[in-house]
């Protein structure tokens, strides 16, 4: 895994075999990124990472600037990588949420978010009901953006706030600016 810019950048660390995750690829995150850089600047920002997986976004996130990054992930392993990681970069600015990121946005509405990115496995039941649940539970703060990681097979494009479509190979983020 690797930090790609920001306070942490070009940092690698090695993901253990333990870790089943699907990471966001280096290609796609780097692409994404240039294209929020160009939406949002980070510093100051309240962001959100749900199914953080290795942590890979919440890292990023972090290095660029945003004030707090929420990260939920159920997997004990990976919450003991991001652990681990956070520990190698002497960071206590990650609040680690170890548990189910559907509860978690349902019991979320006391926060909202500047940013919000979810990468959900692509065959999670409730994927298409994600950008509904952030949008209904109003935890999006207005000018934030949601991104959703997700296969070729699904389509957002009639959801409220949807802004754009972006591909980079077999990886498609859909993006959403509320107003």
């Amino acid at each position: 895994m690797r930090i790609i810019s920001g306070i942490y950048g070009h940092r690698r660390f090695q993901v253990p075999s333990s870790i089943n995750a699907r990471p966001t690829t280096d290609f796609a995150k780097e692409n994404l990124f240039n294209v929020l850089s160009n939406l949002i600047q980070w510093d100051g920002l309240d962001t959100l990472d749900l199914f953080a997986g290795t942590g890979s976004i919440s890292f990023e996130m972090l290095s660029r600037g945003c004030r707090s990054v929420t990260t939920v992930e159920q997997n004990r392993f990976h919450v003991e990588f991001i652990d681990k990681v956070c520990k190698a970069l002497k960071t206590n600015d990650i609040s680690l949420v170890r548990g189910d990121a559907m509860r978690f946005l349902n019991v979320a509405k006391e926060n909202s978010f500047d940013f919000i990115f979810a990468d959900p496995p692509y065959t999670f039941a409730l994927l298409p009901d994600i950008p509904r649940i952030v949008i209904e539970k109003n935890i999006l703060r207005d000018g934030g953006i949601f991104v959703l990681e997700h296969s070729k097979g699904n389509d957002f494009s009639d959801i409220p706030f949807f802004s754009q479509r972006r591909v980079y190979g077999a990886v498609n983020f859909s993006i959403f600016i509320k107003p």
